[in-house]
């Protein structure tokens, strides 16, 4: 049996010291909230394994951080790195970035990334991540933080992200308000968990005002303009089209606009339009958006000081952080047109 092979995992681990992996999980990670006689079994364990020297991260602190984005070609990324790098820079602490796509989860990975550059810790932006790269950085000794995830792994990963169905609920209770009925929503990836949460928000504003779903009436992209737009016109399209729609992102709604532009529509006369992000390019566009705005650069500086949290041992209230949102009404949105 090779090296690689004979290696322990967690699961062995755990099974040895009588605990679940979330509780080994912890110990690698530092984190205080476990009993004095468990965690001496558990480093106890680590030890004769030669899996990860008790204390060991903390003990090499290189002063790096990894930040692992599937893309920068977008300003939500970009308000993401500014609030990494603000909170780095205060702690003097220097920020890697590293840019994957999520076929990139097959071997070599991401994951080899943070032993390439002797990181302390990574931020892993809106990509995917398997058991298997998760039990990686744990061997590796390297603390991990999620932004807007794709998926959760495991319940203990510490991830940031918004307040996305509150966010979706309002984005909708402000069309119904105006008089929308034929309201359609165009999300971000099926998996992604705030696509999700954004157009579960949609569906319970719609069931509270009584009013029946319509399946052709939701649609997923990838959160960019060149989807959006196509979807937009297939939705423009229908024997009876909707008087508004629901963008999961502000470039979706960019897109949203162009198709309204090219069937010969206005925004908001004949169609309203609300986006989700609140970018700064928003109040600059003709007209002004109508969005709902997540923190952004907070939520990278969030993110940031979590992954500061876990390398320094201290205990956290909670693994998930979630920002609040916030509706901003500019001028997309109006009531629909008379018939």
């Amino acid at each position: 049996m090779s090296e690689q092979n004979s290696r322990p995992t967690l699961a062995l681990i755990a099974e040895e010291a009588g605990v679940s992996q979330a509780t080994v999980s912890k110990v690698l990670n530092g984190r205080t909230d476990v009993a004095p006689a468990t965690r001496e079994r558990v480093e106890g364990l680590l030890k004769s394994h030669n899996y990860l020297a008790p204390g060991g991260r903390r003990a090499r602190r290189s002063g790096l951080i990894d930040l692992v984005i599937n893309g920068l070609d977008s300003p939500w990324a970009i308000e993401i790195l500014r609030g990494v790098e603000s909170e780095c820079a205060e702690r003097g602490v220097g920020a890697v970035i590293s840019l994957v796509r999520d076929e990139d989860a097959r071997p070599p990975s991401w994951t080899s990334l943070p032993a390439l550059h002797h990181s302390d810790g990574v931020i892993l932006v809106t990509s995917r991540m398997t058991h298997k790269q998760r039990e990686q950085l744990e061997r590796a000794g390297v603390a991990l933080v999620v932004i807007d995830p794709v998926n959760l792994p495991d319940t203990d990963i510490a991830s940031v992200g918004a307040t996305n169905w509150a966010g979706g609920l309002a984005a909708t209770e402000h069309l119904l308000a105006l008089g929308h009925r034929r309201i359609a929503v165009i999300g971000g990836p099926r998996e992604m968990l705030c696509s999700q949460a954004r157009i579960d928000g949609y569906r319970a504003a719609l069931e509270r005002a009584g009013i029946e779903i319509d399946r052709r009436l939701i649609r997923y992209g990838d959160f960019r303009h060149e989807g959006a737009f196509r979807q937009s016109q297939d939705l423009l399209d229908l024997d009876d089209p909707p008087t508004a729609i629901f963008a999961g992102s502000d470039q979706q709604a960019m897109g949203t606009y162009e198709a309204a532009r090219q069937a010969g529509l206005r925004v908001p006369q004949d169609l309203s339009v609300v986006g989700f992000d609140d970018l700064p390019m928003c109040e600059w566009l003709s007209p002004p958006l109508t969005t709902v705005r997540q923190p952004l650069e907070e939520m990278g500086r969030t993110a940031a000081r979590t992954l500061f949290q876990l390398l320094d041992g201290q205990t956290l209230v909670s693994t998930r952080v979630e920002l609040a949102t916030e509706l901003r009404i500019r001028h997309s949105t109006a009531a629909p047109p008379r018939d």
